[in-house]
């Protein structure tokens, strides 16, 4: 597995390309905005799926630039599917300074909590990790967890927005992601990537420093 992480838009929005080298395939987890790196780097594979945590606009912003070049399926969770197509929900009507009005197609596929794909040669488990946003999910992927904007290195996602459930959050990240073992690698959504076991000791959030 070869994990590649580009920073994109005006957020800095981490968008992964997940490339098998043996079969040649490859998944995309999130679409921020100005995608060229993410197509550069599989252009030489053929891209079986675009997933995506969550419809926030910089995780979106990409994903009809990428959707066109690779005619990849979209997949996301149910309760945000209509996300993709309304500008008010996803953000981009609220932030014009930083980005236009974003709309793209619905997804073919819509996901639920404790679904597990096949993509790419790949095991997916699907975990639903509301809080940030109703519609939440985050990817596990052998060892490498992709957890969107609900866990980031020492900090939680934001929950001031439309959606957003500070108590669901916490939920979220204590049920599904610290009982998962200690030496899974998480990729969040911003910002570097960390483990289960660093949050454990050093995430304020979690320890409790936080209240």
């Amino acid at each position: 597995m070869q994990i590649n992480m580009y920073p994109l838009g005006p957020l800095q929005t981490n968008s992964y390309a997940i490339c098998n080298v043996e079969t040649n395939e490859a998944i995309v987890i999130d679409a921020g905005a100005d995608p060229n790196p993410i197509l550069e780097k599989v252009s030489n594979y053929k891209v079986k799926a675009i997933l995506l945590t969550h419809a926030h606009f910089d995780h979106i912003a990409g994903l009809n630039s990428i959707r066109e070049a690779t005619d990849a399926p979209v997949y996301i969770h149910q309760s945000e599917q209509s996300w993709l197509q309304d500008p008010d929900l996803n953000g981009s009507s609220r932030w014009p300074t930083v980005t236009d009005k974003t709309i793209c197609e619905k997804a073919e596929f819509e996901l639920e909590d404790g679904q597990v794909l096949n993509l790419a040669g790949f095991e997916i488990r699907v975990l639903y990790t509301p809080g940030h946003s109703p519609g939440g999910i985050s990817f596990l992927i052998d060892k490498h967890l992709f957890c969107g904007d609900a866990l980031f290195a020492q900090s939680i996602g934001r929950t001031d927005l439309p959606g957003g459930n500070y108590e669901q959050l916490m939920q979220s990240i204590q049920d599904k992601l610290m009982v998962l073992p200690d030496d899974i690698v998480c990729y969040p959504g911003h910002g570097p990537k960390t483990t289960i076991e660093a949050e454990k000791q050093y995430n304020p959030f979690i320890t409790g420093r936080v209240r």
